[in-house]
């Protein structure tokens, strides 16, 4: 009995071992960075700026390009948020190449924001981590 009680203690520790490795590697391979500063259209997405990175880090996939480079570092896409809160005229304004910037414009065009009234003329830093 109390080999079987060790045997499966061994492989819980195991799993959970390469469950953690799992999580840590999508989180830190695959994860897009959150800027330390505020960003301005944040203020106008529901859920303000965590919920419009976290949205972001769902929807990006990195470039395979980019990925096979390593290549890093900041996008940003200016935009413009409708009345209504779509978003349109957006374009790559900082491209760190291999694909990133047309990744990054894909997303930021999925975006949703709040009704806010009135046009407002913005930018989003997509930040691609290895």
């Amino acid at each position: 009995m109390i080999s079987i009680l060790t045997k499966a203690t061994k492989i819980m520790k195991k799993l959970l071992v390469i469950f953690g490795m799992i999580i840590f590697f999508a989180a830190t391979a695959f994860g897009q960075g959150v800027p330390s500063k505020s960003v301005p259209a944040a203020e106008n997405y529901p859920g303000g700026q965590e919920a419009m990175y976290e949205f972001i880090n769902s929807k990006l996939i990195y470039p395979p390009t980019a990925k096979r480079n390593r290549m890093q570092g900041e996008c940003i896409i200016t935009l413009t948020i409708n009345e209504d809160g779509s978003v349109s005229n957006a374009r790559v304004t900082k491209n760190i190449g291999g694909g990133t910037g047309e990744e990054a414009l894909r997303v930021v065009k999925l975006l949703k924001f709040d009704a806010i009234g009135y046009k407002l003329q913005t930018s989003v830093p997509v930040i691609f981590k290895l």
